[in-house]
């Protein structure tokens, strides 16, 4: 999100009505990243942004709205049960 506001030039800080939180798991996230490449194949950041969503939802469910533009990594969020 934060590269996409760049992008623009827009603040991210004064266009959403949320704040984003930057998230640092405290463990490999290995078993989130299987679980997601066995429901489709996602590439590099792709991946990795939803098994952090995979990640934070099963410590704080319903905590995760997953964003995104790209329809194949909403394909597999909403497969997982992320709502997207």
């Amino acid at each position: 999100m934060r590269s996409a506001f760049a992008r623009y030039g827009m603040d991210i800080a004064s266009a959403l009505p949320y704040t984003i939180e930057c998230i640092y798991p405290d463990r490999p996230l290995t078993a989130e990243i299987v679980t997601a490449l066995r429901v489709g194949y996602l590439r590099g950041a792709d991946l990795w942004h939803i098994t952090v969503a995979l990640h934070l939802n099963a410590t704080r469910p319903g905590a995760v709205a997953f964003i995104t533009l790209d329809e194949r990594q909403r394909a597999v969020a909403a497969s997982l049960g992320l709502p997207t």
